[in-house]
């Protein structure tokens, strides 16, 4: 298992993830869908991690807090959060950490919601669970936290139930949910999935504005790289269970490294180029993602990279410090190799 250096003088990360491995045990075989993952959030900060649909995204958040469903299964690998690891706590322990020290936005607010239940008695239960706090308490705290995110007349919304609600107030009501406790570390998947462009801004700037108000740290996990340009401070990209590259955002804009980033960064629209004349169209990344069912041998991108060379085909890559605070997983940048699964 490996960990990312840290200079000494760096304080000790709010959350650690080392070598995590989640595979999905199906009847057609193993699906290796987080394969050796390594990532750090400090406190305050905002995590961005990307890449396309299938890269563990998704599956690396939820197991951070043991949600993963089934057959989902963690192979290896350490979850440290304010110095303990959740992947050994008790059910019990972890139920006093979920909501209170780390939360979660789930992509999906339509399914997140208890539709049989009223948007009061889902946020009040939260509170009374985690606080002890009496009924008109928590019910004063839920409604502070209605009006907090934006919801207007938020004691009428406390008796609504979630069909009452548009997508942008069930999304609102999710991050209220989130922020009950007031966690350290928020995770957002995809906050902004199936919103209108006017809502996702407005949810954006929302995320900002609490995460400074709090001073918490957020792990945001999304597909668009727009998002956490604007979102994060340091950005994970990964591929096909892996992690291609790490480092602040500036660096990943300004200089990535791994192909897979340039290529994501080049399929994007820019305000600063020109698609006029022969950049009219823009590029896209030829091929599609591997099956994790029968991952390919070298390196998980390796069909798809215009660099690739015979032995990218035949070796994985592991993560290599090119600078401070950047890592990259491609033989073409110094990574040395390991031998594949």
């Amino acid at each position: 298992m490996r960990s990312i250096p840290v200079s000494a003088a760096d304080p000790a990360p709010l959350l650690a993830v080392e070598g995590l491995k989640v595979h999905f045990h199906t009847r057609d075989g193993v699906v290796r869908a987080v394969d050796g993952v390594d990532f750090q959030v400090a406190a305050g900060q905002t995590l961005g991690i990307v890449g396309e649909s299938g890269s563990g995204k998704t599956v690396s958040s939820l197991t951070l807090l043991r949600l993963a469903p089934p057959p989902a299964k963690i192979v290896a690998g350490r979850v440290m959060f304010e110095g303990e690891d959740l992947l050994t706590q008790s059910d019990k322990r972890l139920a006093e950490i979920r909501g209170r020290r780390m939360a979660m936005i789930f992509q999906n607010p339509a399914t997140s919601l208890n539709p049989v239940l009223s948007i009061g008695s889902q946020l009040t239960e939260i509170l009374r669970w985690h606080t002890g706090a009496s009924a008109k308490a928590a019910r004063e705290r839920a409604a502070e936290l209605l009006a907090l995110v934006g919801i207007s007349d938020p004691v009428a919304r406390l008796r609504q139930y979630p069909h009452e609600l548009s997508g942008g107030m069930k999304q609102r009501v999710g991050i209220a949910r989130a922020l009950l406790c007031e966690p350290s570390l928020l995770l957002a998947d995809e906050p902004t999935t199936a919103l209108d462009v006017t809502i996702q801004a407005q949810i954006l700037d929302l995320l900002a504005d609490l995460r400074q108000r709090l001073g918490m740290a957020m792990v945001l996990v999304t597909h668009d790289m727009g998002v956490v340009a604007r979102m994060a401070d340091r950005i994970t990209v990964m591929y096909a269970g892996r992690v291609c590259e790490t480092a602040d955002a500036v660096t990943i804009f300004n200089a990535p490294q791994h192909p897979y980033t340039r290529a994501l960064l080049e399929s994007v629209p820019r305000v600063d180029h020109s698609y006029s004349g022969a950049r009219r169209v823009l590029p896209s990344i030829a091929g599609r993602p591997p099956d994790l069912l029968h991952a390919p041998p070298g390196c998980r991108f390796h069909d798809r990279c215009p660099e690739a060379t015979a032995e990218c085909r035949q070796v994985m890559p592991r993560e290599h410090v090119v600078a401070a605070g950047h890592t990259v997983s491609c033989l073409r940048r110094g990574s040395p190799g390991e031998s594949a699964p």
